[in-house]
């Protein structure tokens, strides 16, 4: 089934003053990109994690919806929004298998929450609601646009990987969640948090690279504040 595109938006978002002819290129290029993501989406969802994890040099966790609480003992929060059907399940046993392999894992925003509820940890469902000094973390202005700054943790792997970033401990980072990691779970340590107290990244020391970050750093491809972090997970994810 053909994809529908507004190209518009995605010109707009990405800052591209576009022809006609160049956007209708740009609706039919991005159309069979997702229709093939879509199908390889499909084709993996067709086998189990296990299997899957063996072809793999890492593991990336992105963002996406709430993480179902049933799977960590708690009632569903009145704002409690449902990511795709089989995609809790799947993702934490990915995140498992990987751990168990100690196959390098980066987690980014729903990643990180899908991380610790896999390692047996809960989740803040609804930071406004239940965080009461809470800061914005919901900042949807642009992608990139700063929310506050993180502590990051010293002598963690966080630290090394982000210490051109750092001015001191402290970094700005963007924020686009209502949920958060609550209760830690197994073999995780926090490596960076909000100054309302809210967690914004874990990490396992005692895998060669477990990382999971509350933020989007992905949005900052253009300036590279986080670079390190992509570079320090592609460089575990090389064959030994």
């Amino acid at each position: 089934m053909p994809v529908e595109i507004d190209v518009d938006h995605v010109a707009t978002l990405a800052r591209l003053a576009l022809t006609d002819d160049e956007k209708a290129l740009l609706a039919t290029q991005l159309g069979q990109i997702l229709e093939h993501a879509a199908r390889v989406g499909e084709a993996a969802a067709a086998d189990v994690p296990p299997t899957v994890i063996r072809d793999l040099d890492g593991l990336l966790l992105p963002g996406g919806r709430d993480v179902d609480p049933v799977l960590y003992g708690e009632h569903r929060h009145s704002r409690f929004g449902a990511a795709e059907p089989g995609r809790d399940a799947f993702e934490i046993e990915l995140a498992r298998c990987a751990s168990e392999i100690d196959l390098p894992l980066l987690a980014i925003c729903r990643g990180i929450q899908v991380l610790n509820v896999a390692r047996a940890g809960s989740l803040i469902q609804d930071i406004p609601d239940q965080v009461a000094t809470a800061l914005k973390h919901a900042v949807d202005d642009q992608p990139c646009a700063i929310a506050h700054p993180v502590w990051v943790t010293s002598g963690t792997l966080l630290e090394r990987l982000l210490r051109d970033r750092l001015d001191g401990d402290t970094c700005d980072v963007n924020s686009r969640h209502h949920q958060a990691v609550n209760a830690l779970g197994n073999g995780l340590i926090v490596s960076a948090t909000a100054p309302d107290g809210v967690i914004e990244a874990v990490e396992d020391p005692t895998r060669r690279f477990c990382v999971g970050v509350q933020w989007h750093p992905e949005n900052f491809y253009r300036t590279g504040e986080f670079s390190g972090l992509f570079e320090g997970f592609l460089a575990e994810c090389q064959p030994r």
